[in-house]
């Protein structure tokens, strides 16, 4: 019996019950409206007298998405500024020891580091990642192991976004860069070693026409899942082409998420191998 989906859904059930019915809601503006005009001419002269704040975007971080779904909340740093991403990560940081952002702009590296001065700040530049530890602050270790492969020298920033995550999940992330099927000899030794250490799922990211994913899940015994990158030109360019070529593969075993989603590709994995560790550990009780 899972006891801890037994819990996930216990509390599933009760932030259902929290949540206000639409009779509720409908009550509670009725007896708005019919409010005495004394009541409402005081509101008016508190509005007057207290102006309010203007609005600010309310920042809520997930620290506990870790322990209730096995994925860390992860920061998207792209559409953001330094001051939501910083309010984000302190959120984080409070809940669970550590905040880690994701396709952090070049321009906002300084000053977050100048902002965690007291904390560990490691810049992933390859990853446009920044994962930012409490003191003290240990990473798990799961067991699990992670693949990670580019065709490309250019998928490797999409393909370094999943590993860093897998890492982060407490994954062994194993990565093989630049073998696409340009020049697939290239991928076979590098494959080889990879099955040879016991990987649980690999990630493979791929631009252009999108074909080493299908090449790779046809040979391999575990899950595959293919990662499309932005990275092509013409008639399917902007991944396009890679994403429909993924999607309609014949090879069994392979799964795909959206293009450039570098977090959604090393989080699958994960969550795969972490179970697979787990089944593993148990075996050898």
């Amino acid at each position: 019996m899972n006891h801890q989906a037994d819990d996930q859904l216990e509390l599933l059930k009760l932030l259902l019950q929290e949540q206000p019915t639409s009779q509720n809601m409908q009550k509670n503006e009725q007896e708005s409206v019919k409010q005495p005009s004394s009541e409402v001419k005081q509101e008016v002269q508190n509005s007057q007298r207290y102006p309010p704040r203007s609005a600010g975007i309310e920042i809520r971080p997930d620290p506990g998405r870790e322990q209730r779904k096995g994925a860390p909340e992860v920061i998207f740093g792209e559409t953001k500024d330094v001051a939501q991403i910083t309010a984000m990560a302190q959120g984080l940081l409070r809940g669970s020891g550590r905040a880690i952002i994701s396709r952090v702009p070049p321009e906002a590296i300084a000053p977050i580091q100048t902002a965690f001065q007291a904390y560990t700040v490691v810049v992933r530049q390859a990853a446009r990642a920044i994962i930012i530890y409490q003191p003290g602050y240990v990473r798990q270790r799961t067991g699990g192991s992670v693949g990670v492969i580019s065709a490309g020298t250019s998928d490797v920033p999409v393909a370094e976004e999943a590993a860093v995550i897998a890492e982060e999940m407490g994954c062994d992330v194993t990565c093989i860069y630049d073998v696409g099927v340009a020049g697939l000899h290239r991928l076979i030794e590098p494959l080889r070693n990879l099955l040879s250490n016991g990987v649980d799922a690999i990630v493979v990211a791929a631009g252009m026409d999108g074909a080493l994913p299908s090449v790779v899940a046809g040979l391999v015994p575990v899950p595959v899942i293919g990662l499309p990158t932005s990275i092509g030109y013409g008639l399917g360019g902007k991944g396009v082409a890679a994403l429909l070529s993924m999607l309609q593969t014949c090879a069994p075993g392979l799964s795909v998420v959206n293009i450039d989603n570098g977090v959604g590709a090393g989080i699958t994995a994960a969550l795969i191998a972490n179970r697979v560790a787990q089944a593993r550990e148990h075996h050898l009780q």
